[in-house]
């Protein structure tokens, strides 16, 4: 599941325990961490307050009135014959005393096997002990998986002159430490334990409290309707920002309200002074001519007339087309009003649309088709009535001075029909693009402006859709878009 997908609620929720569980975690390591350098820091010390000690104990063995050797590397293993057992007995630390070649004169290891590796000391040691700055090496080995340090650094006489190499074998024991810090990290888990449940418990009351009022204001707004009358959201105890949205809310409401009242009243008027007006100018368009025709008819009849027969029947002919352009004016706003009922068919496209182009005299229309048959399930009728319609628009978009071109093609995509229409007209100004499928909007002196809006509707009956591009001065290409089914 995506976390975008989650509810406002359920993503605070999970923030707020992933937070406690990320500072837990990081929290143990910085602890574990610090331990490790706080042990290996403990231990580098006390390597060196146990070497300096010895140091000192081993000094004054020398220089004491109870050695009646002479001080020399050769007499290091008579002076230390006893004496080493208990200066690694009162400092509880294995010393090893080497010539200054790196060989063993005493230990207080009394098993010591003899062998290379406890005799001698690695050549490598004994450079970095010569060339240090404070003569003083200090060696890490990993033995078993435990931890051994073992340093070495020199023992001086009283003119500073070096007499032997002190080695001193130290094992890191974190027995003591590693409890403690077991000890600790259990605590730790307890007091992580506490927090976790605290945090779910602050973490579900405070998810609650913010999307409460959420969710007031999100059912508020999926019922605002610009029809009705709309309630305000009466909220208490919100916090600043809630409060700052469920008074836009309300201010936009009362808006809307006023709005909404304006509009609709300003609509009915303007749409009945529309259609008074269109219903009247097409009119009296037709019946101009039919009065013409009746008045010449009755000035110029004779009964004796040998072309009386010719002359009625072209007076006839004229008041019937008149007559038909008034009835077709009835039917535009009828068919607006109401669409036939569709009689969808399993037809061929690309043969409809030829069939509606017949009708067009014009030579510049140009057909084409990505296929000789494209099938699709269409009203035969409203199919040619979207061609024609929308050929006739690009025609009367195309003017007088400009050698005309109109491309119709059908295609298919998919599940779908294309059908386009484009032609090199004007194209539709900036202003007029948003009014196009509007009912009654028309750019031209004659016509109801009902012509697109029938498409759109006759388009989108059948779960289609019509789009437009256009161009100023270059054209306007129309695509209608149907499924196959």
């Amino acid at each position: 599941m995506k976390l975008k997908k989650l509810s406002l609620r359920i993503r605070i929720f999970i923030a707020m325990i992933l937070l406690v569980l990320f500072a837990s975690v990081l929290i143990s390591l910085v602890v574990v961490y610090q331990y490790k350098e706080q042990s290996k820091d403990y231990h580098s010390g006390r390597l060196d307050r146990k070497e300096e000690s010895i140091r000192t104990h081993i000094t004054n063995v020398l220089n004491g009135r109870q050695n009646t050797w002479e001080v020399k590397t050769e007499n290091i293993p008579l002076i230390f014959k006893e004496e080493v057992y208990n200066i690694a007995h009162i400092h509880k630390l294995q010393i090893n005393l080497y010539d200054l070649d790196g060989t063993l004169l005493i230990s207080s290891k009394t098993n010591l096997k003899v062998n290379v590796e406890d005799r001698c000391i690695d050549a490598e040691i004994l450079n970095d002990i010569s060339h240090s700055a404070d003569h003083r090496y200090v060696d890490n080995n990993m033995v078993n998986g435990e931890t051994f340090l073992s340093s070495y650094t020199f023992i001086k006489d009283q003119k500073s002159k070096p007499l032997a190499i002190l080695n001193l074998p130290y094992l890191e024991n974190d027995d003591f430490l590693n409890m403690e810090l077991n000890e600790f990290l259990e605590r730790l888990r307890y007091a992580f334990l506490l927090i976790l449940l605290m945090a779910i418990g602050i973490a579900f009351l405070l998810s609650k409290y913010i999307t409460k009022s959420l969710k007031s204001i999100s059912d508020k707004i999926n019922a605002t309707r610009l029809e009705k009358r709309n309630q305000k959201i009466e909220t208490s105890d919100t916090s600043e920002e809630i409060s700052t949205l469920v008074s836009s809310y309300n201010s936009m409401i009362d808006e809307l309200e006023e709005s909404a009242i304006q509009l609709a009243k300003s609509e009915r008027e303007q749409a009945w002074r529309e259609m008074a007006k269109q219903v009247a100018h097409e009119i009296k368009n037709p019946l101009t001519p039919m009065r013409l025709t009746v008045q010449n008819f009755q000035r110029k009849f004779n009964p004796r007339d040998p072309e009386i027969d010719d002359k009625v029947n072209e007076y006839s002919k004229t008041l019937i087309q008149q007559i038909d352009t008034m009835s077709s004016i009835a039917s535009a706003f009828s068919n607006f009003a109401k669409m036939p009922a569709q009689q969808n068919e399993t037809l061929n496209v690309v043969k409809i649309v030829k069939l509606a182009l017949d009708i067009f005299n014009e030579t510049y229309i140009v057909f084409s088709a990505q296929e000789e048959e494209i099938i699709a399930k269409v009203d035969r009728t409203q199919l040619i009535r979207v061609v024609t319609n929308l050929v006739k628009n690009a025609i009367q978009a195309i003017p007088v001075e400009v050698e005309g071109k109109i491309e119709v093609r059908v295609s298919k995509s998919d599940n779908k029909v294309l059908i386009t229409v484009a032609d090199n007209g004007t194209g539709i100004s900036e202003e007029n693009i948003a009014k196009v499928f509007e009912p009654k909007f028309t750019t031209k002196s004659s016509g109801m402006g009902l012509g697109l809006a029938m498409v759109k509707n006759i388009v989108e009956n059948h779960k289609g859709s019509i789009t437009f591009t256009t161009k100023k001065n270059k054209g306007t290409t129309f695509t209608v878009i149907f499924p196959k089914e």
